[in-house]
């Protein structure tokens, strides 16, 4: 049993745990296409896997949001399911509801999956001074991208960083014998460098002018001396980077 789970527990259990804690963890992922050798709930997986560890590093309630995302992008490849932004924004808007009324203050959103994003701020922005809560957005994937930097992890859709992932929730998921060489369209390198700039971005609509097999990277480069540490380390950097955050929200709080 898993001691943090809303699913796991017994009502009167999740009435302590709020009680003592008064946070709520919630994963977020999708289900989409990730190549030929790793399994289209790759974001979602990765994604609990993490926000389980940061719900016991915070004593927090974890409270699943389901398997899917926003991903229209890999509309084209069999297995991907995507939301609409409305559905999407509408069900975590209920979540967020009915979680404050059971008395939690703080929300911390592990996110695994880019596409979901814009929804989870737009969301956030539009509840948080009006519920009086408090929420913590920690891009998960981007972590584990600055903690493997220098050891030549990428993330890259089905890549070194994604495989790692699904290597530590589940190694028999992945199928790295069915790995060839991805194929790139010309200019792919500089389109995806361009859709992540913080300064001047496009945007990409079809994952195939990314990679015409829909995904690319060096799923080989995740070894399994990396695995058993994963969770650990991208979870110790988000409970630093969080409780920052929660620090600065009550400093400016108590300003007021």
């Amino acid at each position: 049993m898993n001691r943090h789970s809303i699913m796991d527990l017994a009502s009167p259990d999740v009435k302590e745990l709020v009680a003592r804690s008064a946070i709520a963890v919630i994963p977020m992922g999708s289900t989409e296409q990730h190549g030929p050798h790793l399994p289209n709930g790759t974001d979602t997986f990765v994604a609990e896997l993490i926000a389980m560890d940061v719900a016991r590093e915070l004593d927090a309630l974890y409270v699943p949001f389901g398997p899917y995302g926003v991903t229209p992008i890999h509309a084209d490849h069999p297995g991907t399911i995507s939301l609409r932004r409305g559905t999407f924004e509408a069900l975590l808007l209920d979540i967020l509801e009915e979680l404050t009324n059971m008395g939690i203050k703080t929300f911390v959103f592990v996110n695994w999956h880019e596409g979901n994003i814009p929804s989870m701020d737009a969301v956030a922005y539009s509840v948080q001074k009006r519920l009086g809560i408090n929420i913590v957005s920690a891009q998960a994937c981007y972590v584990a991208q600055r903690i493997y930097k220098e050891l030549g992890g990428e993330l890259t859709h089905g890549g070194g960083i994604e495989t790692l992932g699904v290597l530590a929730y589940d190694p028999e998921l992945v199928k790295v014998d069915r790995v060839t060489e991805p194929s790139r369209p010309v200019g792919a390198e500089e389109l995806d460098e361009m859709r992540r700039s913080k300064e001047v971005y496009g945007f990409v609509t079809n994952v195939s002018e990314l990679a015409h097999d829909g995904w690319y990277g060096n799923p080989h480069w995740a070894k399994m001396d990396l695995v058993k540490d994963f969770s650990m380390k991208v979870t110790a950097e988000i409970v630093v980077l969080v409780n920052g955050a929660r620090r600065a929200r009550a400093i400016a709080q108590n300003r007021k």
